[in-house]
């Protein structure tokens, strides 16, 4: 058994886990309505251009673009409208040269057009006839076919976490199912006797069951799918039973409360029991959250989480939430994108991470970062704060001004 509070760093915990882990996720397809948050598994590429013809973005009329050359209100330049293009319609005629074709947004210009004159830059001599009071050039007003996805292209990469945006594309280019790394089902337990359900009214020494919310919010923010195992108190038999349903039924297993080091906590000897490798720290180098159990049993990573709620969230989002959106651990400028300037002193002890919370609010140009300054164990503390500033293990705080890296809520 791993000898507590052997504290690891976050870098060596995560290391330990990715080691005992073997093989990748696996891969399923899934419609393009039920991708949204998911990671891709494979490469995406464009088998058709988007869009599939050149098509305008204004009202006006499809010009050659040098007949509009040196255009102006005074002297416009004179066409002849040889016809008009219908939305959903192929425009089969060709543009000669003096020429220019009425066509609406999004209508597929007539060969030989390369530019769209808005309609407002026009003036109407006759049926036949218009002025052009600005000029345009080449490509002006209008998408090329395969401006927007050419084919053959990659237009999304594996590891990307499908947007709403990327929804779009993907239906553009006619994908209407995409291959996902198969989302992590995470089983929730909360331990201890002084837990008790939401519904109930708390007695003396009793507490809600704060943190099967949290967590279960958070793998469903990214990506996963959770399921809720109730509430084991400080009872071997009990939470033994529920930790095995949940590992045969589950791709990962959450514990929250019972990773202390208090005589009464009996997560650890649980999860040395259910499988090999068992335990592999005791103890992450950082605040909050130092006291978190990290494990793989049976191909399935286990994480012992500390009882307090913003330990629990904080620990999550550095050990948990990589592997369950995206099936392994990432870089940290992808995990900590923001950076934003301190607005006060921030002491902290060397040789730990601190995780601030923070309020992020822009000054001009730049972005500030405004410790919450709360108890650190009050959950409307991170309700309240943006993100997480990290203090690095190497530093004693931060000073007024510097700029630190800031993970997003």
């Amino acid at each position: 058994m791993t000898e507590l509070f052997q504290a690891s760093t976050v870098n060596n915990a995560r290391e330990l886990i990715d080691a005992s882990l073997q093989g990748k996720r696996l891969a399923v397809k899934v419609s393009l309505k039920n991708s949204l948050g998911k990671c891709l598994a494979v490469d995406v590429w464009a088998e058709e251009n988007v869009p599939g013809f050149d098509r305008s973005t204004m009202d006006g009329f499809a010009v050659k673009s040098r007949d509009t050359f040196g255009a102006s209100e005074s002297l416009p330049a004179y066409v002849n409208v040889s016809g008009e293009v219908f939305m959903g319609k192929n425009a089969a005629d060709e543009l000669k040269p003096g020429q220019a074709c009425k066509i609406p947004t999004g209508g597929m210009l007539p060969p030989g057009a390369d530019a769209v004159v808005m309609l407002e830059h026009t003036e109407i001599l006759d049926d036949k006839t218009i002025g052009i009071t600005r000029p345009v050039g080449p490509g002006e007003n209008m998408i090329s076919c395969g401006e927007d996805a050419a084919k053959g292209d990659q237009i999304l990469p594996s590891g990307h976490i499908i947007r709403p945006q990327d929804l779009g594309l993907l239906s553009a280019v006619g994908v209407f199912e995409v291959e996902v790394k198969l989302y992590a089902r995470v089983g929730i337990i909360s331990t201890g006797d002084e837990i008790i359900q939401t519904e109930e009214i708390p007695g003396p020494g009793q507490m809600r069951d704060v943190n099967s919310y949290t967590l279960y919010g958070q793998v469903l923010a990214c990506g996963g799918e959770p399921v809720l195992y109730g509430i084991a108190g400080d009872n071997f038999s009990e939470l033994k039973g529920l930790m095995e349903k949940a590992l045969q039924e589950c791709d990962m297993v959450l514990l929250s409360g019972g990773s202390s080091v208090g005589t009464r906590d009996i997560a650890s000897k649980v999860i040395e029991e259910l499988g090999s490798p068992g335990i592999l720290f005791h103890g992450i180098s950082i605040k909050p959250g130092k006291p978190t159990v990290g494990a793989v049993i049976n191909n399935k990573p286990v994480f012992g989480l500390p009882g307090h709620p913003v330990s629990a969230m904080v620990v999550f989002q550095l050990m948990v939430e990589p592997l369950v959106r995206r099936g392994e651990y990432c870089s940290e400028p992808l995990e900590f994108p923001v950076q934003a300037e301190i607005t006060r002193n921030i002491r902290s002890s060397p040789g730990r991470e601190d995780y601030i919370r923070v309020i992020l609010k822009r000054d001009n140009d730049n972005i500030l970062a405004e410790p919450v300054l709360r108890k650190s164990a009050l959950i409307n503390t991170m309700v309240k704060a943006s993100g997480l500033a990290k203090i690095p293990a190497g530093k004693e705080g931060l000073e007024k001004g510097e700029r630190a890296a800031v993970k997003l809520f």
